[in-house]
């Protein structure tokens, strides 16, 4: 006969403080988002997995957890889905019925999210690709649900830029040129400034599900930079790129500023309630460090400061 086991982990810890988040990383699971009339986005994620653990609880006992994990996870994925966000709600609020000591319950998943493109001059198919950020976290008042994406562009000094365009300005009127003729070419032929590999971070959460897509989400975030970047660049394409990038010259904070605008505009039915996060990060060529700019604030902070301008 087996002998039967104490339940170590449903005892009470020597020192009783309570823990905000136990739980599992690097889960792997395969996740197919539906697409009405089309076929599904498939994605490997990754997902971390939390309880909170209160403080007469010594442990969250995590090999019997892990099942239940990958059964709520399984359960979850296997679902038609079409919103990765809507997989982490459904785990979270899983995880939260079948543990009777925890409060709260989170889910976060990220993977890696492509789309096929053009590339804008020589017109090849290319791919883009996303880091897709996704979250939610269970309560008994509610589900709050996040989705977002990081992708990566490119960025041009405006101050670089401007004393750049002040060298050319002295040379052209020492060669007589007139101020007028000066002018227009200057906004024809943008001067060099020296250009940073961006990273934008963009994700709304809102109670329930947030309301907004995915694609149009990582569209808002490659816009905010000076320019798009493509995996596959003829001459052509490069070329464009580094005109467009310095016809478009953005500081780190111009960035954020125009993530927020960009979520203002396209999405008008997202409440007011509803949390933006807004990062960029750029890679500088030029300096040892490098620039960093967010805002994190509520859909009707930014309604009220985008208005304003």
């Amino acid at each position: 006969m087996t002998p039967q086991l104490p339940d170590v982990q449903a005892s009470s810890p020597d020192v009783t403080v309570g823990l905000n988040r136990v739980g599992v990383t690097g889960v792997e699971k395969l996740v197919e988002v539906a697409r009405e009339g089309k076929r599904p986005y498939v994605l490997m994620a990754e997902f971390e997995v939390f309880v909170d653990l209160p403080s007469w609880r010594k442990g969250a006992d995590m090999s019997r957890n892990m099942e239940v994990v990958d059964e709520t996870l399984e359960s979850a994925v296997s679902q038609t889905n079409y919103r990765v966000e809507d997989i982490c709600g459904n785990a979270a609020e899983r995880l939260l019925e079948k543990h009777d000591y925890t409060e709260q319950a989170e889910v976060r998943m990220e993977a890696e999210f492509v789309t096929r493109e053009q590339t804008p001059e020589s017109d090849l198919p290319t791919q883009s690709t996303a880091d897709v950020i996704a979250s939610a976290t269970a309560t008994e008042d509610g589900t709050r649900e996040e989705i977002g994406a990081t992708v990566t562009g490119m960025t041009v000094c405006p101050c670089s830029q401007g004393m750049s365009a002040a060298r050319a300005r002295e040379k052209l009127r020492d060669q007589g040129v007139d101020d007028r003729t000066i002018e227009e070419f200057l906004e024809e032929v943008p001067q060099p400034g020296h250009s940073q590999r961006g990273h934008a971070t963009l994700t709304v959460e809102d109670e329930g599900d947030p309301g907004v897509d995915l694609v149009e989400l990582i569209e808002i975030a490659r816009d905010s930079m000076s320019a798009r970047i493509y995996n596959l660049a003829k001459r052509p394409d490069e070329d464009h790129m580094t005109y467009q990038s310095h016809l478009n010259a953005k500081f780190v904070e111009d960035c954020v500023r125009a993530m927020a605008e960009g979520v203002v505009s396209e999405f008008p039915d997202l409440s007011d309630e509803a949390v933006v996060r807004m990062e960029q990060s750029n890679d500088e060529s030029i300096h040892q460090h490098n620039a960093h700019a967010e805002r994190v604030a509520d859909v009707a902070s930014l309604r009220s400061e985008v208005d304003d301008d």
